[in-house]
Order: C-alpha cells, then sequence, then structure tokens
C-alpha cells in the first residue's frame, strides 16, 4: 500500500508539478535518508543535512526520471548513495585533513555519546562499500536485494561486504571493552 501511495504521488508531480506531493514524500522519507547519512559520515549532523538536502533536491530534478523498476524508496537511496560518493570523490581531491572522522571523533552533543562515538569509530574502520551496506541493512532495515539496486553490486558481494563489515565491527568493539553482550 505504502508503494502504491508513493507511486501516486510521485505522478502527481510529474503530472501536474504538484509539490506539495513532493513535500509528502520529502516527510515521509526525510528521517530515514537523513539517518543514513548519519550512519555514512560516523556522525556528522551537518553534513548529513547537508547531504540529505542535495539528495532531495536531485530527487525532484529528476523525478521524471523514475519509472517503477524499482520502489520509489530504492530509487531514492540510490540516488542518496551517489550524492555520498559524490561528496567523498570531491573531497578526496580537496581536503588533506581528514575532517570527516575528526567530526566524528569530536561530536559532542549526542545522548549516550560513549556507546555513539565508539560505534561510530567502529563503522568508520569500514571501508565505505561495507559501511553503506551493514548501515542499509542494519539501521535502515532493507533488503540484500534492495542494497545491490542501491548500490549496484550483486546480491552475493553485498552478503560478503555484509559479513566482513560484521567481522570488523565486532572485532573493533572487543577492543575497545565491548564483550558482545
Amino acid at each position: 500500500m505504502s508503494q502504491l501511495n508513493d507511486l501516486s504521488l510521485v505522478a502527481q508531480v510529474i503530472v501536474f508539478h504538484n509539490t506539495k506531493a513532493f513535500d509528502q514524500l520529502v516527510r515521509k522519507y526525510q528521517s530515514p535518508v537523513r539517518r543514513f547519512f548519519l550512519n555514512l559520515t560516523c556522525g556528522d549532523h551537518e553534513l548529513s543535512d547537508d547531504l540529505a538536502q542535495d539528495t532531495f533536491i536531485k530527487a525532484y530534478t529528476n523525478i521524471a526520471s523514475f519509472r517503477n523498476f524499482s520502489s520509489f524508496s530504492t530509487w531514492l537511496y540510490r540516488i542518496a548513495y551517489n550524492v555520498f560518493y559524490d561528496y567523498l570523490r570531491n573531497r578526496k581531491e580537496t581536503s588533506d585533513l581528514d575532517t570527516y572522522q575528526v567530526d566524528a571523533q569530536y561530536n559532542t552533543d549526542q545522548k549516550d555519546i560513549g556507546r555513539e562515538i565508539d560505534i561510530y569509530r567502529a563503522l568508520s574502520q569500514l571501508k565505505e562499500i561495507e559501511r553503506t551496506c551493514i548501515t542499509l541493512f542494519y539501521m535502515e532495515d532493507q533488503s540484500i536485494e534492495k542494497i545491490a539496486g542501491i548500490t549496484g553490486c550483486p546480491a552475493g558481494t553485498v552478503k560478503s561486504h555484509l559479513s566482513r563489515a560484521k567481522e570488523k565491527m565486532a572485532a573493533y568493539l572487543k577492543q575497545n571493552g565491548y564483550d558482545g553482550k
């Protein structure tokens, strides 16, 4: 039913240029997309907000290209994924400092700061694709097939990334005082 509602809203945006319909899509997906970026950026709230805003701008300007080959959410996460990797490519070209990790390490305005910093540090130990897969699977509750559609990786590769990411995170957390309970 939710996917049908999304399709109806998308059709209203495309056919009637109904910005209120797009507003409904933004309200529905804003929190999940921001949370997705928050985990990919290891807790950088400002960057997550900026990337989410870029995602919705790109979604709006390209909504006519949505062809319903996948769900709207998968299409939107694919845009988010591309926005994040565009950011990483641009950052690598222009930045000598790893402000991305520094910001996550010293971000102090969060509840239960110790555990969150440890989780973000564990996430920062992962390759970007591993972090993306683990974030989509465990934090965004996406299926292996949807993650494959979002990342463009085969389902078996997504499973491998998840397995490696879980092992790396478990080892990091165990090394830093978490005993797995």
